[in-house]
């Protein structure tokens, strides 16, 4: 199954200080603020959601094809992901902007600083998907996440135009898009996929209701955090997945991508919206129990066994019959 998933590629770097930003403020001065934080921690991850999202598909033994704009400074990241099996030969490189960078200061009562900068991102709206589709040899899905908003919105027009099926994930870009705008990203999706939230915030801003949501696209997926899962198509009955047990809960970024990858892994291996759904439950707990969004290890007795805890013997069996996963990069 050939999957293509657009999105935003990006960097965080997270950094720590080590006392409060409230210390530094002078109240009367703020219209004229000049500080300057020395910090003791400095982390760089990998990001953005449509690596993240390939990242999880590829750990799963799929080959999903990356589609967004960077800079020159991807070759590192490039590399991690192709040694990982993700094909990021449709990337566009920026001839004159960096790959979008997330950068953040946190202090010690969980305050934060922090500055995006878009970058290349914005450079995705020249990103032509016909080339891509021909170079891989058909598309199964087109994935539209979150990115420039002009460049989702020409996916999903060429999407429609050319007949590619496709799923719409605006996730964080509901806030910032209108309602025209929001109905145009998911008219005739194959697949929807929303937190509880932004599912709301879609119904709010589309002017559209949950039924009539439910007629426009083919399936509704819907998660809900500590509740887990809700996959929706009109005319049956809705599915409803739990989440599984974590050890531990680490840091909660990218759990929504990893979920998506899990999901969408699912359809390629030809199951149903439940076991999809479990697959992206198994994946978003072992993101939530790793530092970083693509730092996290799959094993097939690993995942046999938690999905047998969590769902038993005879789901956990049919999904990982079905599995082959790329060996440990």
């Amino acid at each position: 199954m050939n999957i293509v998933v657009t999105g935003s590629i990006a960097t965080d770097h997270l950094m720590t200080f080590p006392g409060k930003f409230a210390d530094s403020i002078v109240a009367d001065k703020l219209d004229r603020i000049s500080l300057s934080f020395l910090v003791d921690q400095l982390e760089v991850r990998r990001g953005g959601v449509a690596p993240n999202i390939c990242f999880g598909m590829a750990a799963l033994g799929f080959t999903p094809v990356l589609v967004g704009a960077v800079g020159p400074d991807f070759a590192d990241y490039r590399s991690w992901l192709e040694r990982h099996g993700v094909d990021t030969d449709s990337v566009h490189v920026s001839q004159v902007h960096q790959t979008a960078r997330f950068i953040c200061t946190t202090d010690d009562d969980a305050n934060q600083l922090a500055s995006f900068y878009a970058g290349a991102m914005s450079e995705a709206r020249d990103i032509e998907l016909d080339p891509v589709v021909a170079r891989i040899g058909g598309v199964d899905l087109v994935v539209i996440g979150a990115n420039d908003p002009d460049g989702m919105l020409r996916h999903t027009d060429e999407c429609r135009a050319r007949g590619f099926a496709f799923a719409a994930d605006p996730s964080q870009q509901l806030a910032r898009m209108e309602g025209a705008e929001i109905r145009r990203l998911i008219d005739g999706a194959a697949y929807l996929f929303t937190n509880e939230y932004e599912a709301a915030l879609t119904e709010q801003k589309t002017g559209w209701s949950a039924a009539e949501i439910a007629d426009r696209v083919q399936c509704r997926v819907t998660t809900l955090g500590a509740q887990g899962a809700r996959i929706e198509r009109a005319g049956e009955a809705p599915v409803k997945v739990e989440c599984l047990a974590e050890s531990s809960v680490v840091d909660p970024t990218g759990v929504g991508d990893a979920f998506r990858a899990g999901f969408l892994a699912g359809l390629g291996l030809g199951l149903t919206d439940e076991r999809c759904a479990q697959l992206g439950s198994l994946l978003a707990t072992l993101v939530i129990e790793t530092v970083g969004t693509q730092e996290y290890q799959v094993s097939d007795a690993d995942i046999h066994h938690r999905l047998t805890a969590a769902y038993g013997a005879e789901p956990a069996a049919e999904i990982t019959s079905r599995l082959s996963l790329r060996p440990s990069a």
